[in-house]
């Protein structure tokens, strides 16, 4: 859902030719698949497509190729940044959303309801305009 959501922001914000925005899991359990049905739904029902995910698993690669690493909690935090090359940066996506305490985590919806997406889709928003900033900023 992120990726979806911030793709669309760096794009109205005419960044989309200089910014790639990708995204992976930490594990492979999903990679090839298309996004979980309900993310789909929720995102379409609030103007987004998503339908041209496919899951990915993050590599020791990415780093080398990426200028920003983000985490959606803190677990995967620490797994990236025990991965990550001396002095790389892994921040947590929530840390863009300046209503956001310190610590704040995207939580996982995959084992509830519609519900959980529709949480999960209002965080993404709220971060992904930091994002945008921030991106802006750094590229000028």
């Amino acid at each position: 859902m992120a990726e979806t959501v911030l793709r669309k922001v760096v794009a109205d914000r005419g960044l989309g030719d200089r910014v790639i925005v990708e995204s992976a899991g930490t594990g492979g359990w999903h990679a090839g698949g298309p996004m979980d049905e309900r993310a789909l739904r929720v995102l379409a029902e609030h103007g987004y497509d998503g339908a041209d995910h496919s899951a990915r698993q993050f590599t020791r690669d990415w780093f080398d190729r990426y200028d920003l690493v983000l985490a959606m909690d803190r677990d995967n935090q620490a797994f990236l940044r025990r991965m990550a090359p001396a002095g790389v940066e892994v921040r947590l996506f929530r840390s863009f959303d300046p209503a956001a305490p310190d610590g704040a985590e995207v939580p996982d919806p995959y084992y509830g309801g519609d519900e959980g997406f529709v949480e999960v889709l209002a965080l993404v928003e709220a971060a992904a305009e930091g994002v945008a900033d921030h991106i802006a900023d750094e590229i000028g």
